[in-house]
């Protein structure tokens, strides 16, 4: 038979320390002797001893809730993101996703807020270590987000946004080139053959160019379909994007801010003879026809995920970090033409 793997009761045995003692080390609580400390990280290392962050976070939830019923906890971390009811919202859709998802498989979930305005990230991790936390969600950054200093050999993580790097984690978040891929090609079946595209240039480079790439080349492989040059912009106006569609004349339009229908139609057009796409539902303010990109199935995708790596026993940073993509869905709506035979829309 192959031998036992190595436990605390084990590596106390061996090491003539109390199983509290070689816990506590292998915590890094400050109560251990360093010298104590080291060598039993040595023992644990050589008996290819590896803690199970559920174990840890059975005591901690038990000791806190004085009850009998087991349920591990992940955080879900907002980092620096700008004050916007745009990314409120779209972050609350993804807590309340992670939340559904991972009570029905035995979690809770606790919202912290680190970085700008919010915890330390050195506070954040004694805040973690303190409370038995060893999943974290990160929600999607608007700037390069950094959380290294966390002792991440404590945490298993996941991001829901494009890629991260300092750590590298696993990702989970939309496909936005192929979502792209597909409106246009509907487009183009609704008889629209001038499409115009509009996009704030931090956004764009921060998701790494990938609406702008998906609608240069649907443009470049389908000759009959006439390249308008996209709007990219620091901040949109209703000028910047007036002077843009008269001079462009797109037969529909597709970006972020729903102010642009009002724009488009101050400019003489007619909707949806000319038409209109959000690319994101969550930012619009009148009906309009666009993408849902699906922030709650994503909460709950992410942390699925990350509670399949904690029962893994899986923490640290990933040496091949993945990024898992689902496509996100169309909403009809008035701005775009009707194909031929259709029924009639009903607009709530």
């Amino acid at each position: 038979m192959p031998p036992s793997p190595p436990t605390l009761r084990s590596l106390a045995a061996v090491l003539g320390l109390s199983r509290t003692t070689v816990s506590d080390a292998l915590r890094g609580s400050p109560r251990v002797d360093p010298a104590t400390a080291a060598r039993v990280h040595k023992a644990a290392s050589d008996a290819g001893y590896r803690r199970n962050p559920l174990a840890g976070a059975l005591m901690s939830e038990l000791r806190r809730s004085r009850g009998t019923t087991f349920r591990g906890v992940l955080a879900a971390v907002d980092l620096n993101e700008p004050d916007s009811p745009v990314s409120a919202r779209y972050h609350r859709e993804l807590v309340l996703g992670a939340e559904a998802r991972a009570a029905e498989l035995g979690f809770k979930v606790e919202k912290f807020f680190a970085n700008r305005g919010g915890l330390s990230v050195h506070r954040l991790d004694s805040i973690l270590q303190s409370r038995g936390i060893h999943g974290v969600i990160l929600l999607p950054s608007w700037d390069e987000p950094d959380l290294s200093k966390l002792d991440w050999s404590r945490y298993a993580g996941i991001y829901t946004d494009y890629i991260i790097e300092r750590p590298a984690l696993h990702s989970v978040c939309s496909d936005l080139y192929r979502s792209l891929m597909s409106v246009l090609q509907r487009l183009s079946e609704l008889g629209y053959k001038r499409p115009g595209i509009f996009l704030i240039k931090h956004h764009d480079e921060r998701l790494q160019h990938r609406w702008e790439a998906a609608f240069r080349v649907f443009l470049a492989s389908h000759p009959s379909i006439e390249n308008i040059p996209p709007l990219i912009t620091e901040a949109l106006t209703s000028a910047q994007f007036t002077t843009w569609f008269n001079r462009h004349k797109p037969d529909v339009v597709i970006g972020h801010n729903t102010d642009a229908i009002d724009w488009m139609e101050a400019a003489g057009a007619k909707i949806p003879a000319t038409g209109f796409v959000c690319l994101n539902v969550l930012t619009k303010t009148r009906p309009c026809a666009g993408l849902d990109l699906l922030p709650r199935m994503l909460g709950g995708r992410a942390a699925e995920l990350l509670i399949a790596q904690l029962h893994r026993n899986e923490t640290g940073i990933p040496e091949w970090p993945v990024t898992a993509t689902h496509p996100a869905r169309w909403v009809d709506g008035p701005t775009v033409r009707r194909p031929l035979n259709a029924p009639d829309l009903i607009v709530e």
